[in-house]
């Protein structure tokens, strides 16, 4: 079964259940998957939808840290468990040894040095992490791995 396949038959279930903010938020991550396709006329795979669900996410952790300045904690609790359910289709996440592992071994691979060899490494490390990895943790190891 496809995370597609599996989005939707959880939208089903929430519906069954009457578990109205889970159905909201499956409904809000369906409606970005169709776009998408619509939009560029294809059929989403995992790592695409994976990518959706990424970028809903930091949209959430952006929502939730501009609602907590401006002291609305009702928006920012609505955020949250909205962002709860998002996280359900992530894939396992690599801890931040297996992060510096990775992105310590391609560079080694691309022979990258400096800070001028970031896009070069950024692209590698992307195509190979990408959905099993938070990029701001990525992006932090790069510029490590890099100054060394």
């Amino acid at each position: 079964m496809t995370l597609k396949e599996q989005i939707t038959e959880d939208m089903k279930t929430a519906m069954r259940a009457k578990d109205s903010e889970r159905l909201g938020t499956i409904r809000l991550l369906l409606a970005a998957i169709k776009q998408k396709e619509v939009d560029e006329r294809v059929v989403l795979d995992d790592v695409a939808v994976v990518a959706i669900v990424d970028k809903l996410i930091k949209q959430r952790k952006d929502s939730i840290e501009a609602f907590q300045k401006a002291d609305r904690k009702d928006l920012a609790d609505k955020e949250a468990s909205e962002m709860v359910v998002l996280q359900a289709y992530l894939p396992a996440r690599l801890s931040a040894e297996e992060v510096t592992a990775a992105v310590k071994a391609i560079v080694t691979e691309l022979g990258a040095s400096g800070p001028g060899d970031m896009g070069k490494v950024m692209g590698a490390v992307k195509a190979q992490l990408a959905g099993k990895a938070d990029m701001g943790q990525v992006s932090a190891a790069v510029k490590a791995a890099l100054a060394s």
